[in-house]
């Protein structure tokens, strides 16, 4: 007979180790996490304190340190003096150690003189920083030198806090380090005493169900002898007809069994996405529907959120979709996993999900889940030897405001999160009713762009390029523009980014790039020389297999050398492409030269910038036009040019219009300036019409 008494004992025991051991660990986790919320907190408030009562020492060190040595940071003036200031202000307080870091990542100050000089730049925690957040880290030193002396066993806390000017501009970031030590020992003691009374509690139950169960048993033993002599009678027959039965329905039996069966799997098939597991478009639409009559008839709110993945097309074209199609399992799981509040989790099809709120009571819960969807992006996707790093934009439209059926509510959504994603993807947004128009807006221009190329609406320009030192000519950017019948001039701000996003950027992009190459060479065969010419190249044609097929065909077809073209790439474009030096590696042994556009804008790491086959480094508009207004553009110019002459860079100004800035940017050594005050972008005839007569 089965022993219920033993089998109780051991399961109960071990039901009971497991539990203690899960609520321990939990215990403690949600401790420390308060303990670091709380001591965070603490962090922010000693950082404005600091920020408020050291604004005059701290923006002396600041302007004193851009260009200085390590030597005259650590003996300055104005660091004794913010010294002997944070120290007064650290004086009976848990912070033990304070760091500040200027933009560039440099340590201007420390409490440990040592420190100064250590850079930051590629931390995350100091990106989080120099961005408006806040990042922290608990660690633990066995010891440590503080303004009060050497302490020994310390947990802490640090935490970097940006430093904001009187503008809101941020100008550096603090690095506070907190003693939590005390925190860290009481968490120790309760975890212990908690411990102790779960056990207690648990044993004390267990020998009360021990006594019912052995009672229990008692009375089945006896019910089983009873049973037994029914039971041998019974079992006789039994068999006996089983047997009749089994050889009459056997056959009708497995029948029966696999009808379920299929009828099963195509009910699961017919409501289930078969990649992830998830409901799918069917099943969505039809709980939607459900949803809002239940949600009209108690005058309940809901939301739909519709989530689509940033550049998830890349990883299909450079990975295959074998990769792509493990990382959309792995993207459905983690959702499901992350976001807990959703009432329905469901793929649409591709790399599109939507979800369903019901019960909504404001838009601040609404926009927690949006929040937690975007934040279960923050850790990359591991695929065998890849870590991927992927994005969602998520829109939102809410019943009853901005729709009363499926079909507006899911549509309404779609079009909020095409908003999120020109915000910058990894946003989330809610449905407007401009929203609608604006999506309009954008299928009609998409639609007249496509036809522009057949019907020549589009026209390239140049603008010069010229030597700094004596104004000559030495090349020329091709831009492209759009004169549009219905539109009107179309600027390139806006029809460039529709290009992209819709792929149209491919076909545009050559069509820029043939047609340069034929009217460089028509000037040559004339007797006008352009040393030069400059074609942008979008990150879309750079990924496709055929794009150096294609670049090869037009150099052959135009009879352009190789060796007067210039491709332009962007930060951006560079860090978004697998495997960008070899792909730009091929382009060099072609005998193309390559540029690097709106440098400094972007978030390129220096070690992978010097391993880039480039010749040229562009310096953006942006910092340009700061020349003589904003000190620390012309810090970042300086940057630029040091960092050009140690990489063996050639560097290109772009948006020059004054001559004090061609003077600033030629006594740094910058060798090309393009801009207004050299000329505007010009149509091909008035371009060779101004520079022959230059010649």
């Amino acid at each position: 007979m089965f022993n219920l008494s033993r089998y109780f004992s051991t399961v109960s025991f071990i039901l009971i180790v497991l539990a203690a051991g899960v609520l321990g660990p939990f215990y403690r986790e949600l401790s420390l996490k308060q303990i670091t919320e709380l001591a965070e907190s603490r962090n922010v408030a000693m950082a404005q304190v600091f920020e408020n009562s050291l604004r005059e020492p701290l923006e002396s060190l600041m302007s004193a340190s851009v260009g200085r040595d390590n030597d005259f940071l650590r003996s300055s003036p104005e660091a004794a003096d913010l010294k002997t200031r944070v120290a007064s202000l650290m004086s009976n307080t848990s912070v033990v150690r304070v760091k500040i870091y200027n933009r560039l990542g440099n340590t201007v100050f420390s409490s440990d003189p040592g420190e100064i000089g250590d850079t930051q730049l590629d931390r995350l925690r100091f990106s989080t920083a120099i961005s408006g957040g806040v990042a922290s880290y608990m660690t633990h030193r066995s010891a440590i030198d503080t303004f009060e002396g050497s302490r020994t066993e310390v947990d802490l806390l640090a935490s970097y806090i940006p430093i904001r000017g009187p503008d809101k501009a941020i100008e550096g970031a603090f690095e506070l380090y907190q003693d939590v030590t005390p925190f860290m020992n009481q968490l120790e003691r309760s975890l212990w005493l908690v411990t102790a009374g779960v056990f207690g509690v648990f044993a004390a139950l267990y020998l009360m169900q021990y006594l019912v169960v052995r009672r229990a048993q008692r009375i089945l033993r006896e019910q089983e002898a009873r049973i037994a002599a029914a039971r041998d009678t019974l079992e006789i027959q039994v068999e006996a007809r089983t047997d009749e039965l089994k050889r009459t329905n056997t056959q009708l039996e497995l029948e029966i069994s696999e009808r379920r069966q299929a009828e099963s799997k195509l009910n699961y098939l017919a409501y289930h996405d078969p990649l992830t597991g998830l409901a799918n478009r069917r099943c969505f639409i039809e709980r939607l529907e459900g949803s809002l009559l239940e949600s009209g008839r108690r005058g309940e709110r809901l939301a739909v959120l519709f989530i689509d993945l940033d550049q998830f097309k890349q990883v299909n074209d450079s990975l295959g979709h074998g990769v792509g199609d493990e990382l959309l399992v792995m993207v459905a799981a983690r959702l499901a996993d992350y976001v807990r509040l959703i009432d329905m989790l469901a793929r649409l099809g591709g790399d599109e999900f939507i979800c369903l709120m019901e019960a909504v009571r404001d838009e601040d819960e609404v926009e927690t889940v949006a929040r937690e969807i975007i934040s279960a992006f923050d850790t990359p996707f591991g695929l065998d030897d890849n870590e991927l790093y992927l994005s969602a934009s998520v829109g939102i439209s809410l019943f009853p405001a901005d729709g009363d059926s499926v079909v507006d509510l899911m549509r309404n959504a779609d079009t909020a999160m095409y908003s999120a994603k020109a915000l910058g993807r990894g946003r989330f947004h809610f449905y407007t009713p401009e929203m609608t128009h604006e999506a309009q807006q954008r299928i009609r221009m998409e639609n007249q762009l496509r036809r522009a190329l057949d019907n020549d609406e589009l026209a390239v320009k140049l603008q010069p390029q010229v030597d700094t030192r004596d104004g000559r000519l030495v090349g020329a950017e091709a831009l492209v523009r759009w004169y549009s019948p219905e539109l009107g001039t179309v600027m390139p701000s806006q029809f460039i980014p529709l290009a992209e996003d819709s792929g149209i950027i491919i076909g545009l992009g050559n069509w820029v790039l043939r047609e340069t190459c034929r009217q460089v060479m028509q000037w040559r065969n004339s007797g006008f020389e352009l040393p030069m010419v400059s074609v942008n190249l979008s990150v879309k044609q750079l990924e496709r297999p055929e794009f150096f097929d294609t670049l090869q065909d037009i150099l052959d077809e135009t009879g352009m050398d190789a060796e007067s073209l210039k491709l332009e790439l962007t930060e951006s474009v560079v860090m978004g492409v697998g495997d960008a030096c070899g792909l730009l590696q091929r382009l060099r042994d072609l005998g193309i030269s390559l540029a690097l556009d709106d440098f400094g804008t972007g978030y390129s790491s220096l070690n992978y910038l010097k391993m880039l086959p480039v010749q040229q480094l562009k310096i953006d508009r942006s910092f340009v036009m700061g020349i003589g207004r904003n000190p620390g553009d012309e810090a970042i110019i300086r940057t630029v040019m040091e960092l050009a002459k140690s990489l063996g860079f050639e560097v290109v100004a772009e948006g020059v219009e004054t001559v004090e800035q061609a003077e600033f940017l030629g006594k740094l050594g910058c060798q090309q300036l393009q801009g207004f005050l050299h000329g505007k972008a010009l149509t091909p005839d008035e371009f060779r019409a101004r520079w022959s007569e230059a010649e």
